[in-house]
């Protein structure tokens, strides 16, 4: 029987989480492949409950390391009472981070992701400058221009804020000195990556505007001003003519 299965295409939608479940596929890892396609069509069908039960028959299974497939682990985690969920998932991504160092750099994506997602720029900001300064000179992250990519659209997005509110166009300039820099240091590992050549571009452009209008708003300041002194011109009457 085994050999006429093992013969058979693959009847499953989904590949195996791990390459242990393909060969030789028993009768055990056959139950646990549909098992993994229940949890999957599940979450494809946002039926959550019933996703979260597979997943707690899979993970006590020896053929599973639920590291492997962490990011179903996140999508699974359960709503608080108040129908908020990204707390617990951004709790659960750092500590990840901590005890999981193989999986820091995926994780670090799907971190700054939730946080991005629930308003938290600023957050987003400190965690990857963290990773960016603590592992930096350590492979692989001295060498991915997406973190640089992600650490610059964060700084471009934070020096758009408002400096006060009677100057709501402005620009922090350390934030765009910042995003410049990781978008040339993105531009430099990736000479291809099209955010980070686009990005430089419209600092550069802005940049230069705001050049042209602070020289036009010196300029203006060394005018004279100069007070029409005239008197003004009386008011023409407009005549009414009686009928007679």
């Amino acid at each position: 029987m085994s050999s006429n299965i093992e013969g058979m295409h693959d009847p499953f939608l989904f590949s195996a989480p791990t390459a242990a479940l393909n060969t030789p596929l028993t009768a055990r890892k056959i139950h646990i492949r549909r098992l993994y396609e229940v949890l999957q069509l599940s979450i494809h069908r946002n039926d959550l409950t019933r996703a979260r039960r597979a997943w707690s028959i899979l993970v006590r299974c020896k053929e599973i390391s639920w590291i492997t497939i962490w990011n179903v682990a996140i999508h699974l985690v359960e709503e608080t009472s108040y129908g908020d969920d990204s707390a617990r998932k951004i709790e659960l991504l750092r500590d990840m981070m901590l005890h999981y160092p193989d999986q820091r750099m995926a994780v670090i994506k799907e971190l700054v992701f939730r946080l991005i997602f629930s308003g938290r720029h600023r957050e987003a900001l400190d965690e990857l400058e963290l990773l960016l300064t603590r592992y930096l000179p350590s492979f692989p992250y001295q060498d991915n221009p997406v973190l640089h990519v992600y650490a610059g659209l964060l700084c471009f997005y934070l020096a758009q804020e408002s400096v006060n509110s009677e100057t709501p166009a402005s620009f922090q300039p350390s934030f765009i000195r910042e995003a410049t820099a990781h978008f040339e240091r993105a531009q430099m590992l990736d000479p291809g990556n099209i955010v980070a050549t686009s990005f430089l571009h419209k600092i550069a452009v802005r940049s230069l505007e705001f050049n042209i209008q602070a020289t036009q708003l010196d300029d203006s300041d060394d005018e004279p001003i100069i007070q029409d002194v005239s008197h003004p011109r009386p008011k023409r009457l407009r005549q009414t003519m009686s009928s007679p």
